[in-house]
């Protein structure tokens, strides 16, 4: 077996990027499309489909990616990344709103092999440099959260919403075959059970609180991401703007430069500590629901903004909270990453269902209060937390 630094080759670094990418896109493709779906299955497919692929991510993390501990992450990439290809074009070709709604659980649930991508890296990454490379593959990652609601949107516009599931479902095995290329397969020193797996997740929030800490906090960030996306389609193809699903997808660009801070705040992380960009991104996701809330009604700018504060601080916030993470257990990578996004997750669909109920019976006021509430609680656990020497 080679050693962890020379498995981390170019090769291996761009594949497991491109695979965080690529698998984590798949969850987030029906949110520019929610007013499309709603025409053709009515209003409840604004809550349930991306509130079922959210929470099947969330059910993926928390069974599946404890399996990276105990066998080849290889192998399960590339049987996770066929499986949710199958997902896809029963999605693509579903012929009512209860079909799509498994379909985008299962979807979820297959789509956590980008999960299993970035404690691989954290893996094979050297101590001095993990939160870097860490910050590479989630630029990926984060990258493929924001271009998926663009490409989702384009696509959509012109072909069909169906199409955007069965070209998704092509380019999960183009990933699977990348995955078998180009990842080192290493079989991990300890072989646990899958209930010794299970059980160690209780043990490590019990006895990790910089671990728990990180989970609260970023699980508050994600549930303010996840009100602001899961409702702005809804929002922008209303009168006064009345953009398509292809304007609204637009917004994920602006995002795109919001994931470039991943590596400079893994950089920072792995120097000075975590808990000042945890605090800091915790202050920009607040500030951008205060722009949105101001003026996201009546201006496009004001809500680019408000995307571009947004997306600064969330990532910023979740390469520093990853790195302290990764660093408490070095043979349990992958459980302390199903802790950390099992909660993530969790307050996402959380977030998702909440964002939507406001805008139901508030309006986008009511979506904002419920971002800006998350986005402050998450700022306040943070500067609660005094434990400077680990963090």
């Amino acid at each position: 077996m080679q050693s962890p630094a020379r498995d981390l080759s170019r090769p291996t670094r761009i594949g497991l990027t491109l695979i965080a990418g690529g698998a984590v896109a798949t969850i987030y493709y029906n949110q520019p499309l929610l007013a499309v779906l709603v025409a053709e299955f009515g209003e409840r497919a604004a809550l349930l489909v991306p509130t079922a692929s959210l929470v099947g991510y969330g059910l993926g993390i928390l069974f599946l990616v404890p399996l990276g501990d105990a066998l080849p992450r290889r192998d399960l990439i590339v049987r996770q990344l066929l499986g949710l290809a199958l997902a896809l074009v029963v999605a693509g070709l579903a012929p009512n709103l209860a079909v799509l709604t498994l379909a985008s659980l299962a979807i979820g649930v297959l789509a956590c092999a980008a999960q299993q991508a970035v404690p691989f890296a954290a893996e094979l990454a050297p101590d001095a440099t993990r939160g870097r490379i860490v910050g590479g593959v989630m630029t990926g990652l984060l990258s493929g959260i924001l271009l998926a609601r663009t490409a989702s949107g384009l696509v959509g516009a012109h072909l069909g919403w169906r199409s955007v599931f069965l070209a998704a479902a092509i380019v999960s095995v183009v990933l699977a075959f990348v995955a078998w290329r180009t990842l080192p397969r290493i079989v991990p020193k300890q072989r646990l059970r899958y209930r010794a797996l299970m059980l160690s997740l209780v043990h490590l929030v019990r006895t990790q609180p910089v671990l728990r800490n990180a989970s609260l906090t970023q699980a508050l960030l994600f549930a303010s991401f996840n009100a602001f996306w899961a409702t702005l389609a809804l929002l922008v193809e209303a009168p006064p703007f009345g953009l398509t699903s292809a304007g609204a997808g637009l917004f994920g660009v602006i995002g795109v430069a919001g994931a470039l801070i991943a590596p400079h705040s893994g950089r920072y992380s792995d120097r000075r500590g975590a808990r000042p960009v945890v605090i800091a991104g915790s202050v920009f996701v607040a500030a951008a629901f205060a722009v949105l809330a101001l003026a996201g009604q009546t201006s496009l700018a004001a809500i680019g903004l408000g995307v571009l504060l947004l997306d600064i601080g969330i990532n910023g916030a979740l390469i520093a909270n990853q790195t302290r993470a990764y660093a408490l257990v070095p043979g349990a990578r992958g459980r302390i990453n199903t802790v950390l996004f099992t909660a993530i997750f969790v307050g996402g669909a959380l977030g998702a269902f909440g964002g939507s109920q406001a805008f139901l019976h508030a309006g986008w006021p009511g979506v904002c209060a419920v971002g800006g509430s998350c986005a402050l609680a998450a700022l306040a656990v943070a500067l609660l937390d005094r434990r400077r020497s680990v963090t």
